[in-house]
């Protein structure tokens, strides 16, 4: 009777220890999903969050790549345009000199006393130009004036004002190299460097902090010698620039 009561009461537990055992498993499952969702999520956010790094820094990339290239776009310009100028320099020099070292028109003709002045001018003119190569800018300036002044009839007289006023500017006598550079475009408005002439003026005055007159100056060039580079350069630069203040 016994054995009997106790095998009743073992088969009346058994299902209250299995709805426990079940329990716990299926705790432990929840717990573990819990855990894989988690870290799913966390492994989710850290792939976002270096999608969106990766996407600041590829953007950071493009906007320097256009910045330098922009500046290399800059730099090839200015290169291209000092190329340009020393082309011209070295063409101008040879021009001129080949000028004054032709042969007089009457061959049997003697020559006049002038002729030795003549050769002096030429000699004035070398003396400056050297300077300017040498890239002595100062002592250039000042005999490129001294030219001006000793031979005010000389067909170099262009040239020497030109180059008077390019090697003031290199000096930072922004003054003198404005004034040069604004006789030599007045005077000789149908020379090649007269639109150069009006851009470095402009330049010059701006670094003397003359804006509104520079402004004036590039409208000029613009109205001038509108198919001009230089005068193209002056259009664009006043597209961009601030209304003149009155």
């Amino acid at each position: 009777m016994r054995y009997a009561l106790t095998l009743a009461l073992l088969l009346l537990t058994m299902p209250a220890y299995a709805g426990l055992f079940d329990d716990d498993l299926a705790r432990q499952r929840i717990e573990q999903l819990r855990t894989d969702v988690n870290a799913l999520t966390q492994r989710t956010e850290t792939i976002n969050k270096n999608q969106i790094d990766f996407a600041n820094q590829l953007e950071s990339i493009r906007t320097d790549l256009a910045k330098l290239r922009g500046q290399q776009e800059v730099m090839s310009h200015d290169l291209d345009a000092a190329q340009k100028r020393q082309k011209d320099f070295y063409i101008d020099l040879d021009n001129r000199l080949r000028k004054l070292e032709s042969p007089p028109a009457e061959a049997g003709t003697p020559a006049p006393p002038a002729k030795v002045d003549s050769a002096k001018e030429t000699r004035d003119y070398e003396t400056a130009l050297n300077l300017l190569k040498a890239s002595k800018f100062k002592e250039a300036g000042a005999s490129f004036l001294a030219f001006s002044e000793a031979w005010p009839n000389s067909t170099l007289l262009d040239s020497a004002t030109y180059w008077g006023a390019y090697a003031h500017a290199q000096a930072k006598n922004h003054k003198q190299a404005a004034a040069l550079f604004e006789k030599f475009a007045a005077t000789w408005p149908q020379d090649e460097r007269a639109p150069d002439a009006l851009e470095a003026q402009a330049d010059n005055l701006k670094a003397l902090k003359a804006t509104n007159a520079a402004r004036d100056v590039l409208l000029k060039l613009s109205e001038k010698y509108p198919a001009s580079d230089a005068g193209k350069r002056a259009k664009q630069s006043l597209k961009s620039a601030p209304t003149k203040k009155k």
